[in-house]
């Protein structure tokens, strides 16, 4: 499988990163309304640290959360895709679809067109059989993202985020699952059952993607 897939979607193309990108990323990170359930602002350092985690991810893996740029503008947004979560919880190992867009960007079904972009590839490409999101209990917006791309919410499945003391106000996560293809699930399951593992000794615990 290519690293270098690129994907596009009415608006969007979402790719590989590039230099230029972490420029515009560490904007975002520093901005207080695209981290609001994040536990803080990131320095320029901390966010070119998320960027080379980025590209590690898809250098082990061949996939990734993808660059995200408009189409029409070549302006870099944010990013959609993939990613394997390094913590252990009830729900792993799996394989999590994620977003982070520019505050410019919000309601205008950015983040639920290129999720879907990101849906088809991990279904159609990768066969896996489930793919999962979770985020903060109070992120209404990406909730409603994750419900709009057809993911269901249960309760029972909600969790506290080991990466959070116990009474942080972020700490309860709820979890929305997508079931996937089930013919081409077993090899795919396999190998991120190895790499997650091989995750964990490698990497610290990454923060949430949305």
């Amino acid at each position: 499988m290519s690293g270098d897939i690129n994907m596009e979607t009415d608006r969007l193309i979402l790719r590989r990163w590039r230099e230029e990108d972490r420029e515009p990323f560490a904007r975002m990170n520093s901005d207080p309304a695209v981290m609001e359930f994040f536990p803080a602002l990131l320095t320029r350092e901390e966010s070119d640290a998320t960027v080379d985690r980025i590209e590690a991810h898809f250098a082990a893996h061949g996939f990734g959360v993808w660059a995200t740029e408009l189409k029409g503008t070549g302006e870099f947004i944010g990013f959609v895709g993939l990613c394997i979560p390094t913590f252990q919880s009830h729900f792993t190992p799996c394989v999590e679809i994620g977003w982070r867009l520019a505050a410019a960007h919000w309601g205008s079904g950015i983040a639920t067109e290129g999720a879907r972009s990101a849906v088809e590839f991990a279904i159609g490409e990768l066969g896996l059989k489930e793919l999962v999101s979770f985020t903060a209990e109070q992120n209404m917006r990406s909730r409603r993202v994750m419900e709009k791309i057809g993911m269901t919410h249960d309760v029972a499945d909600d969790f506290e985020h080991p990466a959070l003391p116990e009474g942080h106000w972020l700490r309860r996560h709820v979890l929305y699952r997508k079931a996937g293809n089930r013919e081409q699930a077993l090899a795919s399951n396999l190998r991120l059952l190895a790499t997650h593992y091989w995750l964990l000794a490698v990497f610290p615990l990454l923060d949430p993607v949305k």
